[in-house]
């Protein structure tokens, strides 16, 4: 249990590394060559994989509070229609409602993680 307990802390940076290269191979195939600048996102959770840093860790935790935060206000306006939304966009809120919750709850861990004593 000891060692479970020690690994779970890099579980919030393999997520958004695993986003990260999904994103990547995805534009790869249709963009090409311009799609390699998106692996530079990844550069600070590989870092904080080799060598942690606990105020790296909460500036990527507040970063992505932040943006995750705004997303989830989009949907509570496509919600309460306050926002006229094309159908495009409603499937692309649908179908991104997953992935904006688990990226709230990956940054809260992050920035849980930066909070603790030991790191």
């Amino acid at each position: 249990m000891h060692t479970i307990n020690k690994y779970t802390k890099f579980i919030p940076y393999l997520y958004f590394l695993s986003v990260i290269v999904y994103w990547f191979t995805t534009l790869n195939k249709s963009e090409g060559l311009s799609a390699y600048p998106i692996l530079l996102f990844a550069i600070p959770f590989l870092w904080q994989l080799i060598k942690p840093n606990r105020k790296l860790n909460f500036s990527l935790g507040i970063v992505f509070v932040c943006l995750s935060s705004y997303l989830i206000l989009a949907y509570l306006f496509n919600v309460l229609n306050i926002i006229y939304w094309t159908e495009t966009s409603k499937n692309l809120l649908f179908y991104g409602g997953v992935l904006v919750v688990i990226n709230f709850v990956m940054s809260l861990w992050m920035i849980r993680n930066s909070i603790r004593k030991e790191f």
